[in-house]
């Protein structure tokens, strides 16, 4: 099982990679990292934060996909409709943009630090956008 670590202040989250389920997506991923870049809070899916990234397009199409991540389900938008994306939920989430409801591929689920993600969220929001730092674990 391939995992990551997000880190961000005090927070620290472990997540695992679902390369099963989500191939292409998680090898996307993976040529991402280590990622530095900040979570800023969405505008319109709810309890959620996100990394945007405009125009940049990868070539991924859907796989594993869905509207709804549940706490700690991270997905990527490929771009579309809107620009390309990752976000994460911290609670209760419908995936949106400014054009309606988006699906993206939910490629990695948080296996540490779940207690805490409802806080960090909730700090993006109030604080504003925080700095996050996501590399890959060696097993």
């Amino acid at each position: 099982m391939k995992k990551v670590e997000i880190k961000s202040g005090e927070f620290r989250f472990v997540g695992k990679l679902l390369t099963e389920e989500a191939p292409e997506t998680c090898r996307v991923f993976e040529n991402m990292l280590p990622l530095k870049s900040q979570f800023i809070h969405v505008r319109w899916s709810g309890e959620g934060i996100w990394i945007p990234y405009g125009d940049l397009r990868t070539g991924l199409d859907y796989e594993n996909h869905t509207s709804h991540p549940a706490k700690g389900e991270m997905l990527l938008y490929p771009g579309g409709i809107s620009e390309m994306e990752i976000i994460m939920s911290y609670g209760r989430c419908m995936f949106a943009s400014q054009h309606g409801q988006l699906s993206g591929n939910h490629f990695l689920t948080i296996i540490e630090g779940l207690d805490d993600l409802y806080d960090f969220g909730r700090k993006v929001l109030y604080d504003g956008a925080q700095d996050i730092e996501i590399t890959l674990l060696e097993d």
